[in-house]
């Protein structure tokens, strides 16, 4: 309900700036051919962000199987609530050969939003050094650095010092009614350190940074050649700015894509750098930014269906089997 809210007030929001034969025309009269390299450079970001992926897990998957279900969980996320994709992609790594267990992925998957969180700072600090930088990207920002931050020092400090690790979780254990169900919680921990464990390899952290990296200089590219479909010049500040301002919106609660608030954001991020004038321009350009990259999330995701030999029935319930069955395990930890 509330993302249904925020969504329907940024739509509201923008709107009330434009005219919309205006923004109709901007839309017509768009270089689209643009489009093409663009799109090729961000399939190539999705490709290098499933090798991010394969190094996370240690090579457990082959890094088809690792494209194709990446591929799923994006299309999953821009379509569902509650980055459900995440979900849908531990659920898909347990489908291989040996399994993923889903607490490894887990950990993968939150070393992956942190590493995309310094990203998104990092272009926030690469526009501030070119340009003004808005207020509401000022302050995330600056929340953002210091929770980054604490987060790897966290996850370092579980992976590096396992048997402390292991202590701290038997000194919980032994104070809550979770006596019974100790040795499965402590599998699940292990499957949970085995993906932290590439942060405490120094080769392994390398690759993992110089993939995301690579997969961040393929976005910025892409969104780059893209303003020039729309403005006669393209501007990198103009571009790692809106693309900070996109991917920290997603964020916000909004109904499945961020419809709206990611067009608004894209609009904030211009007209700061002084491509928001005219807004009918920057309005459009933004439409075409999110409506490329879900499309592009679309097409590559059911290839995924094809590439992995599911249909969306059998992954429906295959998730919902597997949520059950980690509710049931609660469940009986609580109760024990």
């Amino acid at each position: 309900m509330l993302g249904a809210v925020v969504s329907i007030l940024a739509v509201y929001f923008i709107v009330r700036q434009i005219d919309l034969v205006a923004l109709g025309q901007a839309l017509a009269e768009a270089h689209y051919a643009y489009l093409v390299p663009s799109a090729l450079l961000l399939v190539a970001g999705l490709w290098t962000r499933a090798i991010r992926w394969r190094v996370l897990l240690s090579d457990g998957l082959p890094l088809y199987r690792a494209f194709s279900i990446s591929n799923l969980a994006y299309l999953a996320n821009s379509v569902l609530p509650l980055r459900m994709g995440e979900v849908v992609r531990a659920y898909l790594a347990t489908r291989s050969t040996p399994p993923v267990p889903v607490f490894k992925s887990a950990s993968t998957i939150i070393v992956e939003r942190l590493l995309d969180m310094l990203a998104v700072v990092v272009l926030i600090g690469l526009a501030l050094a070119g340009g003004v930088l808005p207020n509401e990207l000022r302050a995330a920002s600056a929340f953002a650095v210091p929770a980054v931050m604490v987060g790897f020092v966290v996850l370092v400090i579980l992976s590096s010092r396992r048997a402390f690790t292991h202590r701290m979780f038997r000194w919980v254990v032994a104070r809550l009614p979770l006596k019974q169900s100790a040795q499965s919680l402590s599998i699940w921990l292990d499957h949970f350190l085995d993906g932290l464990a590439p942060l405490t390899q120094p080769y392994a952290l390398f690759l993992t940074l110089l993939w995301t990296s690579i997969s961040w200089g393929f976005s910025v590219a892409a969104g780059y050649i893209l303003m020039l479909a729309f403005f006669d010049q393209a501007s990198w500040v103009a571009t790692c700015l809106f693309i900070a301002a996109a991917s920290l919106v997603i964020a916000i609660p909004a109904v499945p894509g961020s419809i709206g608030p990611y067009e608004l954001s894209i609009m904030v991020a211009l007209g700061a750098v002084g491509y928001g004038e005219p807004r009918d321009t920057a309005a459009a350009f933004a439409l075409v930014v999110h409506g490329l990259n879900l499309g592009l999330y679309a097409f590559m995701g059911l290839i995924g269906f094809v590439q992995e030999g599911i249909s969306l029935g059998q992954l429906s319930r295959g998730v919902q089997e597997m949520r059950q069955q980690r509710m049931v395990t609660q469940d009986a930890a609580s109760t024990d």
